[in-house]
């Protein structure tokens, strides 16, 4: 497909696609949702009636649950109903055991009807109790030995025309 579009009656297409890798290791201990460093994608659509397809791959190691946003310009894009005392989120994860890492990945089709630049990030929390921690990138026990892993997580983003 022609960067410049789909022509007149033509299918859709990908336009251009931006990604952002993030291999170092992040440390997350708040009860509230809190940006995680490195893990955002800016993209600045040709089209205002394109789409921008997300698609997040995030390794995660914790001690009790994590929480995850996905937002655009600091706006959630995707999250569950509120329901009672329950936090809505785009999605969660479990317990783990301290040598068990998770690769969390999924993909949003946004429509932000727009051409000004936009920015996809990722927030987490880990609400279960003060001394909770959510690691990224790394293992709960990050022994320095050769069986236990650092890994690299990634945020893209796609336009595709409409």
């Amino acid at each position: 497909l022609p960067v410049d579009g789909a022509p007149t009656g033509g299918g859709g297409g990908i336009i251009q696609v931006v990604q952002t890798v993030k291999r170092d290791r992040t440390t997350l201990s708040s009860q509230t949702l809190v940006d995680i460093s490195g893990m955002s994608v800016s993209i600045t659509p040709k089209f205002n009636t394109s789409k921008i397809f997300i698609h997040y791959s995030i390794c995660v190691g914790q001690t009790d649950y994590g929480m995850f946003n996905i937002r655009r310009n600091s706006t959630e894009i995707l999250r569950g109903d509120a329901a009672d005392s329950r936090t809505n989120c785009t999605f969660m994860i479990g317990q783990m055991y301290a040598t068990e890492m998770r690769i969390c990945s999924g993909t949003i089709l946004d429509s932000p009807s727009s051409t000004s630049a936009l920015t996809y990030d990722v927030q987490c929390a880990s609400p279960y109790s003060n001394s909770s921690q959510v690691f990224i990138n790394r293992y709960k026990t990050d022994t320095d030995v050769g069986y236990v892993a650092r890994t690299a997580s990634t945020i893209t983003a796609m336009e595709v025309s409409a």
